[in-house]
């Protein structure tokens, strides 16, 4: 885990009421929605809610997991799973406490009796636009509703008919009766049930009618006993109506609700929905996509839990909102993976390289070493023969004064093993370089350069006979421009077309055997990881860029 994040308004009040004694522990919860995988903006509130409680452990602090699962035509059992993965592989664990909102629906349903004999809701029968229009504007005041004055004992009898299944979806809802003149229009008599003849993943058929979020989440706060509840800014209008359900219903807590500024990244969209378009519409491949911002589709491009944690630390948590850029979320890959991820060589456009004075059919082995940043992983060894595959950009028929790689009659270094000279090569009818000649230099094995040899650079290389080919996957970010949520015509029409480039690339023997979700640095090019899903070892090496060496974005 990442050390204890920077303060922030959010730690403050919950340091605050610790040290006065208004609370004695602290308990959060992540309550996502099982309607789709979660991205890289829920990150950031995992990161939040059971950071607190870890940074709280000594006074038994805890954060609850749970699924807000009161939609039963947009939630799916395979939701409700990868959710569970991405938390547990962000490094967080819930332990015993996981909670489905849908256990609750009994005392949902007792609280809107609750509500009805307290004359504060009421069955109402207006169609869905006779309620839109009746609810005025910022500037209008509501219209009360016609039904509004029903009596208890007849809200009672409506709202029994209702769970009974007697009426058909959209026939009726029960309201909250609260004030239809407020300035907030979220007390403007909202909606606590509808009815939907649905399928429940976890109820199954128990239930038609089901509460709607505004009503449901203080009720499953109070209840699990949630002492700060950690939302999203969207929600601050929505705060004076979790309080009036907490102040208006029997619930055995009272939990405070603080927003804070959710996540936007350049280049990306993060509304759920859109992720489901995409999905949808074969944009990309599924929830995993590794352009996608969702965990899942990180996880398999490459990304570390660890710089994930470490982005969210951050970016911090504040009261504004902002949108941050995408090249510091890469920043933070990029950063930790040089530090962890071994070395291995792999030449991503080929140019073959033939030694005229090497020994026909002998092999040489070159040691180098797996991770500079930490010499303790030691050494590997790797097959040099009389052919190598180099990169093409690596290699100029008339080379400027500062290139250091290989040019004619000029010298490198192969890494790890001798340096080179070029004798000369060979070109097609386009003028492509098919082919280059290249003595070694005696005694430069792991040398110092010679004296009269000018050789200032080392190229990356592979056995033509000892390397195999893999498919390498070169993702890039999945928009042409930096907020795809404003384009003209909507934001599927900047999708990048090159956000995905597939190519044939030489790499090292040992990376056909790497193990799906083995990350490394292809030297001098990026940092890649054996696909989890199409990598097979032996057989079918298939690796994703995980991001550049560097970030060239602004270059572009």
């Amino acid at each position: 885990m990442s050390d204890s994040p920077n303060s922030d308004f959010i730690r403050d009040i919950i340091a605050d009421d610790l040290a006065t004694g208004k609370h004695s522990t602290i308990i959060t919860r992540f309550p996502p929605e099982p309607n789709g995988y979660l991205h890289i903006g829920h990150a950031k509130s995992i990161c939040l809610n059971f950071g607190v409680s870890l940074e709280n452990a000594g006074v038994g602090a805890k954060c609850h997991l749970r699924f807000d699962d009161t939609n039963p035509e947009k939630e799916e059992t395979e939701y409700v799973e990868s959710i569970k993965t991405d938390v547990s592989w962000l490094g967080f664990d819930w332990g015993t406490n996981l909670y489905y909102a849908s256990n609750y629906f009994d005392f949902y349903h007792d609280c809107a009796i609750h509500l009805i004999k307290s004359g504060k809701a009421y069955v109402d029968h207006q169609t869905a636009e006779e309620m839109r229009v009746n609810r005025g504007n910022l500037s209008v005041p509501g219209t009360p509703s016609p039904y509004r004055d029903r009596s208890v004992e007849e809200n009672l009898e409506l709202f029994a008919k209702m769970k009974a299944g007697d009426f058909k979806e959209g026939e009726c809802i029960l309201r909250a009766k609260i004030d239809m003149a407020s300035p907030n229009l979220n007390l403007r008599d909202p909606a606590l049930y509808r009815i939907m003849h649905a399928e429940h993943h976890n109820t199954g058929s128990a239930w038609c009618i089901y509460p709607m979020y505004d009503f449901a989440h203080p009720l499953e706060d109070a209840l699990e006993h949630i002492t700060h509840s950690l939302c999203t800014l969207e929600f601050e209008n929505h705060r004076p109506l979790y309080d009036w359900f907490i102040e208006n219903c029997p619930v055995p807590s009272k939990p405070r609700q603080i927003e804070f500024a959710r996540l936007n990244l350049t280049y990306t969209v993060m509304s759920k929905r859109k992720l489901l378009q995409l999905v949808k519409e074969n944009h990309v491949s599924g929830w995993d996509d590794p352009r996608m911002p969702t965990i899942s589709g990180l996880r398999r491009r490459g990304f570390t839990p660890e710089s994930i944690r470490n982005f969210c630390k951050r970016i911090g948590i504040t009261k504004f909102n902002g949108t941050t850029d995408v090249a510091l979320l890469e920043f933070e890959v990029r950063d930790h993976l040089n530090k962890v991820a071994p070395r291995r060589m792999a030449v991503l456009d080929p140019v073959k390289v033939v030694l005229e004075n090497w020994t026909t059919g002998a092999v040489e082995t070159i040691e180098l070493v797996n991770n500079p940043e930490n010499p303790e992983e030691g050494t590997r060894q790797v097959p040099l023969t009389s052919e190598v595959w180099i990169e093409r950009e690596d290699f100029m028929e008339d080379p400027p004064k500062k290139f250091y790689r290989l040019g004619p009659d000029r010298h490198v270094r192969l890494k790890g093993g001798y340096i080179i000279r070029c004798t000369g090569f060979d070109k097609d009818a386009d003028g492509n370089i098919t082919e280059i000649r290249a003595v070694t230099i005696p005694g430069t094995l792991g040398a110092d350069t010679p004296e009269g040899i000018e050789c200032r650079a080392a190229i990356h290389w592979v056995s033509v006979e000892k390397g195999v080919e893999a498919e390498v996957r070169l993702y890039d970010r999945l928009f042409t421009t930096e907020d795809p949520d404003a384009a003209e015509g909507g934001f599927v029409t900047v999708l990048n077309p090159d956000s995905l480039k597939v190519i044939t690339a030489k790499v090292e023997p040992a990376l056909a055997a790497a193990e799906p979700g083995f990350r490394c640095q292809f030297e001098r090019t990026g940092y890649f990881i054996a696909d989890s899903k199409e990598h097979v070892p032996g057989s079918k090496p298939v690796f994703n860029r995980t991001v550049a060496l560097r970030d060239t974005s602004k270059k572009k």
